[in-house]
Parts: C-alpha cells; structure tokens; sequence
C-alpha cells in the first residue's frame, strides 16, 4: 500500500519505461492513480504496463520532442479520462562527459531538446487541459547539475538549469489557476 492517496487521479509520466519513471508509475499505481504511461518505444511502455497489474493504465507512445505528437497525447488522455490531474516530466537523459570546449553544436542541440523542450512542450499541452479544468500539478524532473553546474557537461547542466526557470516562471503563471508547478532535482 502506497503512502499517498491518488485515488481517481490520471496522471501522465514521460519516461515511463525508464528506471526513475518505472517507479514513479509503479508507485502512482499502488496510490490508486490511473497511470499513463509515455514514451517512445511502445514495448517497454507496454512492460511497464504488465507490471501495473489490476492498476488502470494507458500506453501512449510519444516523441515529446514534437509539439504535435504531445498535444495529441494529451488529446488522447482526455478522450479516454476527461481530464489530466498530474503531469510528471521525467524524460530525459544525458551523453559523455566533455570538456566546454569540446561540446559539439549537436550534442548542445540534442541535451536542450530532450531535457528542456520536451517538458517545455509537455507543460505547454497539459497545462492548457489544466487550465481549462482550473486544476492540476505538475513536477518537472531536473537535476543538481542545473543548480551548480556538473565538470563535463555544459549542455546538460545549461538544460537542467532552463527546467528549473520554467518551472518557476510556470508556478507564478498558473498560480491563479489552480496549477501547482514544481520541480524536484535529483
């Protein structure tokens, strides 16, 4: 039994097959969530989904790099459950350590889109379904790297530290309409 009541909650996780998303869908589940699960490769969502047993569930593959791939996802999440109540953006991830000088464009390129527009366009689309129902949470997944800097990765330090300012300019925004946006850095 879960330590938390999320009994008739839909909650959407982005990085669902991985191992911190994993746990965070096994755990909504045990607290009574309906959990949907996104990412890319709809067999390990769909494993993901075996282990959530009895729990109600939904795979929908996405590339949430895509604008129009995460607004209809969230089309979809609605269709079936007529609402999102939480939003986790747990996707992410990050690539050798380089010296600054080394980082390449592309790789500069890639850590932004995966780590910082992705929960951008993640946010973005839920966030509008929560404001039309005048309610919701959403907690961004960053890291310490982006409130310190990490030797070897720039890039991903530059995009873990853009979550946690869209974060808070998302908090003060949404505020009024009943949208708790917070971030948590492991």
């Amino acid at each position: 039994m879960s330590e938390f009541d999320l009994q008739d909650k839909v909650a959407i996780v982005t990085g669902a097959a991985g191992g911190i998303g994993r746990e965070i869908s096994l755990e909504f589940a045990r607290a009574g969530a309906t959990v949907v699960l996104v990412g890319r490769t709809e067999e390990s969502l769909q494993s993901v989904a075996a282990e959530l047993g009895d729990a109600r569930s939904l795979v929908v593959p996405t590339d949430i790099t895509k604008p129009d791939d995460v607004e209809k996802m969230v089309a979809t999440v609605v269709n079936a459950f007529d609402r999102v109540d939480i939003l986790v953006n747990n996707a992410g991830g990050g690539v050798m350590p380089c010296k600054a000088e080394d980082t390449s464009y592309d790789d500069w390129a890639k850590m932004i889109d995966i780590n910082l527009t992705a929960t951008f366009n993640c946010c973005i689309a839920t966030g509008k379904q929560m404001i039309k129902q005048k309610s919701g949470k959403i907690v961004n997944i960053s890291s310490t790297a982006g409130t310190k800097g990490h030797p070897g990765m720039l890039h991903y330090s530059a995009a873990k530290a853009g979550v946690l300012s869209l974060t808070n300019n998302l908090a003060y925004n949404w505020a009024e309409h009943n949208i708790c946006v917070n971030a948590v850095a492991p």
